[in-house]
């Protein structure tokens, strides 16, 4: 079984360096798990040398629904239904920010090839055992990735408290935030927030290409 520090991308191994001993710690407690998610080939997909990252969209860690998890933030599989409710929110609220169709498809990986990192706060997780992981040592690992995405001109969608803790990373021009997307808090500001339409005029303003969020 190859090392969690070998799975990382060249690029990642060299931003990550001086964490090496870190996630080879917290590869020993995930061989102490009776099973975790995503797959262990997929604990670090959202980072990615093939696309140039331009935007990072932060969750909280992965679903802990075997089905569901693929690691990439808020994604499942196309082949997965029902969307779970975070993801059904997310959909609404693009519907409503750009008057896109709803979309059925909760594979998120069309918005990771254009640049969109889809990173959880924590990037393992217990099956059927949502935040059993958020003591393991992620933050972090993660913290340094936001900080490096961060000093690469990044924009970053901060959704909820955990998310929020990364915002100093970023300058109040490039970051925008709200409440979290699930159920328990959509209503109290996520709704409205209009995210996708903000990022898309940010990057417009800086040269770049808008997101195709459809």
């Amino acid at each position: 079984m190859a090392l969690l520090f070998d799975l990382l991308s060249p690029q990642w191994q060299v931003h990550l360096a001086s964490l090496r001993e870190d996630i080879d710690l917290i590869d020993d407690k995930l061989k102490n798990q009776n099973g975790y998610l995503p797959a262990r080939s997929a604990i670090f997909r959202a980072l990615s040398d093939k696309y140039q990252s331009r935007v990072l969209i932060v969750g909280q860690d992965p679903y802990p629904n075997p089905a569901y998890a693929m690691g990439l933030s808020f994604s499942i599989p196309e082949s997965e239904s029902p969307l779970p409710a975070s993801l059904r929110n997310i959909f609404k609220e693009l519907h409503s920010d750009m008057g896109e169709p709803l979309r059925s498809n909760g594979d998120l990986s069309d918005w990771q090839q254009q640049g969109v990192v889809l990173l959880n706060r924590a990037l393992t997780v217990s099956a059927h055992v949502r935040d059993s992981h958020a003591h393991l040592g992620w933050q972090r690992i993660t913290d340094r990735i936001v900080e490096v995405l961060a000093e690469q001109g990044v924009i970053a969608v901060l959704w909820g408290k955990s998310a929020e803790e990364l915002a100093p990373y970023f300058s109040e021009s490039d970051r925008f935030l709200s409440a979290h997307p699930s159920p328990l808090s959509a209503y109290r500001g996520f709704f409205g927030s209009k995210p996708f339409s903000q990022v898309n005029s940010r990057l417009l303003d800086l040269g770049k290409a808008p997101i195709r969020w459809g």
